[in-house]
């Protein structure tokens, strides 16, 4: 270990025992706040015509907090990244710092902008719902499917090395099109795919107020189908060449669990337990410049009035991180997407 990764060890370990941030090995910006698909899980595209962006001045002015924490990774998250006309720009001021660019996306134009990602960005993740009938229905987007998969194969057809992931949202409309998600995902191309269950009970994704219980049985399992999503996680956690070459990101037991999350919205077992640690080693910063310490808390700051270390160590904020214990607060304990870095665990 040279003394520069020490040094910066030392600073997340010190982070995560006091709750002072000297180390933010992770950002996740939102370029742009509008989105090109109509996710019937999400209600981020219900805001498009209230357009909100990052430019430029936003984030070199974040450069001088990043470079003190030490960041390393900043995932452009949405909405959808790519609707910033100035996107690349963006990347480029963080690449130029050293700092790796993960890119987010919902893959409808990944060949228009083939050449910049490829130049701009370390690495794809691509969302992915469904085979080509579903995909698309759950998008509301006709050809959504056909866009994506061209996009990633004219990448690999430049660059068979560059790695594009996909992320799947497993839930009651797509949870028996799973097996067909992975099949789908090694056909064209992809080099891991991941899962998790549908967030139905925050205000994240852009929810004025949380769902009613209407709108969350449209994409909540039901209790009478879960005996069916127990038989779909069974087969597939039952072919190991998905876990042995971890083309499957989870483990069997992180597959499971995406069962045990939906059983226990009914009292048949508690909310998986999640070690996450996302407060003390990243942040979220929206289309506005309004900061949170992770998607599915309230609004901490703005990078517009204070800088992003002014922000994130102010009293309250510091107070905030002391007093959260994520095994009991209810907002942990129902969280889709934790994140648990420990101080020694590399991002390469």
């Amino acid at each position: 270990m040279t003394g520069q990764s020490l040094y910066s060890t030392y600073k997340r370990y010190r982070t995560l025992k006091t709750s002072v941030i000297s180390a933010l090995p992770i950002v996740i910006l939102m370029p742009h706040s509008a989105c090109n698909c109509r996710c019937v899980m999400c209600d981020i595209w219900k805001d498009n015509k209230n357009l909100k962006q990052l430019s430029e001045q936003d984030i070199t002015g974040l450069l001088d907090s990043l470079n003190s924490f030490g960041t390393q990774q900043v995932l452009m998250s949405g909405g959808e990244a790519l609707l910033n006309a100035n996107f690349f720009k963006l990347c480029e001021i963080l690449k130029r710092q050293k700092i790796k660019v993960t890119l987010l996306t919902t893959g409808l134009t990944i060949k228009k902008n083939a050449s910049q990602i490829l130049e701009w960005v370390d690495d794809l993740i691509v969302s992915l719902d469904g085979d080509e009938f579903l995909h698309d229905a759950i998008r509301n987007i006709p050809g959504a499917f056909n866009k994506l998969k061209e996009g990633v194969q004219h990448i690999k057809s430049i660059n068979p090395d560059y790695r594009i992931t996909a992320r799947t949202v497993i839930h009651r409309l797509n949870f028996r099109n799973w097996e067909a998600i992975i099949s789908e995902s090694r056909a064209m191309g992809i080099n891991q795919v991941s899962f998790l269950p549908a967030d139905v009970s925050s205000h994240a994704f852009n929810r004025q107020m949380a769902w009613e219980e209407p709108k969350q049985h449209e994409i909540l399992i039901s209790e009478k189908e879960l005996p069916e999503l127990l038989e779909v996680v069974t087969r597939i956690t039952a072919n190991e060449s998905n876990f042995k070459t971890h083309f499957i990101a989870e483990s069997k037991e992180k597959i499971r669990d995406i069962y045990q999350y939906y059983a226990a919205f009914y009292g048949l077992n508690p909310f998986p337990f999640k070690k996450c640690n996302a407060p003390w080693v990243s942040t979220v910063i929206e289309a506005d410049g309004n900061v949170r310490p992770c998607f599915f808390y309230d609004v901490i700051g703005n990078i517009r009035d204070q800088s992003l270390a002014e922000i994130l160590n102010s009293k309250e904020v510091i107070s905030f991180r002391k007093t959260l214990d994520v095994a009991t607060n209810s907002t942990c304990m129902k969280c889709v997407c934790s994140l648990n870095l420990p101080p020694r665990m590399s991002l390469a």
